[in-house]
């Protein structure tokens, strides 16, 4: 089924880094999503008054928020889908990611309100005229939900949503929620114990727990959450198979909204080169990152004396000894020497994680020790780079 719509309703529905097809995609799943969310809703707040199930009459209002959640998607996706103007030179992508923050919270602000509703159930307890038909209102939901759960949820994969996938959770939590609901409901028919009020609290504890979650998640890269490592080893595979290049560092990478990646990095080539050629080679990578892995990179580029031996001796050596003995995390790079009459200035930075246990005075004063020992006429010019 899910095939199906998105080959009746999505025109070249493999281009998923084509803007426009992403929109078509939003706009699909967002259509989709408020005409079941508002089939269930009216199906189950109408069942919900005819039988006094506060949990049930709970539930079928999110689904209605669930509605309202689709038409913010389809807002997002439409606003995102604008071209760069004056004002906004990156594009409008990230409204895309606005619009999962916003369902996000519509997700806990339900979880709120279903908990003070359900905590007042427990305090006032009535009894639920529970039936066939109630039964079958509510497994239909949950089998809905399910299949919107999958829809969502491969939608969002295929062009990288985390609106998409934010909704994809909401619909986890209603088949949680519905199956939770139509337990308490069972129980309370059964026995003499009213379980309706406590099953949705518990509802509501699991429904806040998740939002929390999806808010995290759909801040993260809208505070400037640091690439994906898959990404970043992919960069550098991609720029080191060039063979001129002899390192890479400093890479980082923007994110202005899904398929609007910018980033910047330092490439190592011999000063020794042709600096027209190594020019041509910079271009071939930029225009290699941009049409292989939608990636508008800009390189600077870093030249690296290959003709001196003592240099390459010193650059190998600390690179390995920094390594050895005091982190395999740590890089060295852009390693020159200035030789003097009394000493020679050693001149480089150091790659260091942001979780990395020494302060940057103390990781100095340490590789100054290590340096010493062999080479006790060298002075180190040290720049820490927290990455």
């Amino acid at each position: 089924m899910i095939d199906f719509l998105i080959k009746k309703f999505i025109k070249n529905s493999q281009c998923t880094q084509d803007l426009k097809v992403r929109t078509e995609y939003g706009r699909l799943a967002g259509f989709v999503g408020i005409l079941c969310n508002l089939m269930i809703s009216l199906g189950k707040i109408t069942i919900g008054f005819v039988i006094s199930s506060v949990s049930i009459m709970a539930d079928g209002v999110n689904n209605l928020s669930d509605a309202s959640a689709g038409v913010i998607s389809l807002i997002g996706f439409k606003m995102a889908s604008k071209p760069a103007d004056k004002e906004h030179p990156y594009g409008h992508g990230r409204y895309e990611y606005l619009s999962a923050l916003m369902v996000s919270i519509c997700v806990m602000v339900i979880g709120v309100e279903l908990f003070g509703s359900s905590f007042q159930k427990i305090l006032d307890p009535a009894p639920v005229d529970f039936g066939i038909i109630t039964a079958l209102v509510l497994i239909v939901s949950i089998l809905i939900k399910c299949w919107m759960f999958c829809f969502y949820r491969k939608i969002g994969k295929l062009i990288d949503s985390n609106a998409l996938l934010a909704t994809a959770a909401d619909c986890r939590n209603d088949v949680i929620a519905t199956s939770a609901i139509l337990i308490g409901s069972i129980i309370s028919h059964k026995t003499s114990f009213e379980a309706d009020g406590y099953m949705g609290v518990a509802v509501a504890i699991f429904i806040l727990y998740s939002g929390y979650g999806l808010v995290s998640d759909t801040l993260n890269p809208m505070l400037g959450r640091a690439p994906d490592a898959e990404l970043v080893q992919m960069i550098r595979d991609k720029i080191m198979g060039y063979q001129e290049v002899m390192g890479i560092h400093d890479l980082l990478i923007h994110d202005y909204g899904p398929g609007r990646q910018f980033g910047s990095v330092h490439v190592e080539m011999a000063a020794e080169g042709n600096p027209i050629l190594q020019h041509d080679i910079i271009d071939n990578i930029e225009r290699d990152c941009l049409e292989n892995m939608g990636l508008h990179i800009v390189i600077h580029y870093d030249p690296i004396v290959t003709s001196d031996e003592a240099t390459n001796e010193l650059r190998k050596w600390l690179s390995d000894i920094v390594k050895e003995k005091l982190d395999p995390t740590l890089a060295i790079h852009d390693l020159r020497t200035v030789p003097g009459t009394t000493h020679t200035n050693v001149i480089f930075d150091i790659e260091a994680p942001f979780d990395y246990k020494q302060s940057d005075i103390d990781l100095k004063e340490s590789l100054r020790q290590l340096v010493s020992e062999k080479y006790p006429k060298h002075f180190l010019v040290i720049t820490v780079d927290r990455v």
